[in-house]
């Protein structure tokens, strides 16, 4: 359990949070505040949150310990109650009304804290035509036009997995939601509902692209523009070997050195002229072809040209630079990126792996001082 007082767990040892087990956004935002050092009690259900993953590796539940609780039973409700009235934060992801119909919404749990942060993240939000409709990321972003935007001109839309919606406009937003509304609340304030909604924040994170399409310096299409591929020193390239290397030489100085560093001194005036973004485009492309990705990578090294190999998800822990910074972790045997970002008083660590659904219930009844926890539910 986080101590608080210690700076050895995290800024947010002493705060305590309740997660009600679900999948997605709701489980990262939890694990993003244990990983600052929340005390997170994650319930989980009988039979489990449906997650096809063995909970052993779902990292996600790491630094959380986890009671089993039957929200459908009689008592299951009063035991979660039990909890809330102990915590500073509440997460839930059910469709809007399901809490409410377990007796363990809002009204319900203000009841007994009236200074609890409740978490609410859903896809769609608490209303709007939708509100009540199943949903995933794909859909999520799919209507906001973010998900539109991403990928090549006159090619399907590319799915950056579930990273753009559950993560960035969800759990994120969710995260910063419960804690700016504990900050209120810590300041003489009541508790209050978070509703974060992965329509909102997706939209929210496309709040430059909105003011540059307003101003006529963003297309509404894919892959016609600085940032989305369409510009010919912002994007991928493919090596002789099959891999790739990434491209962001946008400011002069650092086309300058791309160029250089290309061998393509004769292609530089391009750079300005859209007409010849093109022929600029599969300059660098059949010269990328000319070598391996290492070849490329040791080319550029030390440079200010930006660029960089893209790598595979098991070679970027052995990134030099990460390697140095300690961006991936090694805990129980799994890599995993390490808790972010970093605090100069109050460090954050991978504390315990992931939780086992129920193996902390004697823990956490003695520790929030809930002794019903522990004892077998009646009819």
């Amino acid at each position: 359990m986080a101590v608080p007082g210690k700076g050895v767990n995290g800024p947010l040892a002493g705060v305590r949070v309740v997660e009600l087990a679900g999948i997605g956004p709701g489980p990262f935002a939890a694990m993003l505040l244990a990983d600052l050092g929340a005390d997170v009690v994650r319930v989980d259900r009988p039979g489990g949150a449906g997650l096809a993953i063995d909970p052993a590796y779902d990292v996600t539940n790491r630094n959380k310990r986890s009671v089993v609780i039957d929200l459908k039973a009689p008592g299951g409700a009063a035991r979660v109650l039990d909890l809330v009235e102990r915590a500073d934060i509440l997460i839930e992801g059910y469709r809007p009304g399901v809490a409410e119909r377990l007796g363990v919404g809002p009204e319900d749990c203000h009841a007994r804290n009236p200074r609890l942060v409740y978490g609410r993240m859903t896809g769609w939000g608490q209303e709007g035509p939708l509100a009540p409709r199943a949903g995933h990321d794909i859909a999520y972003i799919a209507i906001t036009g973010t998900l539109g935007m991403i990928g090549d001109e006159g090619e399907p839309p590319a799915i950056p997995a579930n990273l753009l919606g559950d993560y960035s406009g969800g759990s994120l937003y969710l995260v910063v939601g419960v804690l700016a509304a504990l900050t209120h609340a810590r300041a003489g304030g009541e508790g209050q509902v978070v509703d974060a909604a992965i329509v909102d924040g997706a939209s929210h994170l496309s709040a430059m692209i909105h003011g540059m399409l307003a101003a006529g310096g963003w297309q509404d299409r894919r892959g016609a523009n600085l940032l989305d591929g369409g510009c010919p020193f912002y994007g991928t390239y493919e090596t002789s070997d099959g891999g790739h290397m990434a491209v962001g030489a946008l400011e002069q100085q650092f086309y300058d050195e791309f160029i250089t560093l290309l061998d393509l001194t004769e292609a530089a005036p391009a750079r300005k002229d859209l007409a010849r973004w093109g022929d600029l485009r599969e300059a660098v492309a059949a010269r990328f072809k000319e070598r391996t990705r290492e070849e490329w990578t040791a080319v550029f090294e030390g440079s200010d040209a930006c660029v960089a190999p893209v790598l595979s998800l098991r070679e970027a822990p052995t990134h030099p630079h990460l390697a140095a910074r300690g961006t991936f972790t090694d805990h129980g045997g799994i890599t995993q990126p390490a808790p972010a970002p970093r605090f100069s008083a109050t460090p954050t660590r991978v504390r315990t792996g992931p939780a086992r659904p129920g193996a902390d219930t004697a823990d956490v009844a003695r520790d929030w001082d809930v002794p019903a926890l522990t004892r077998p539910t009646t009819p």
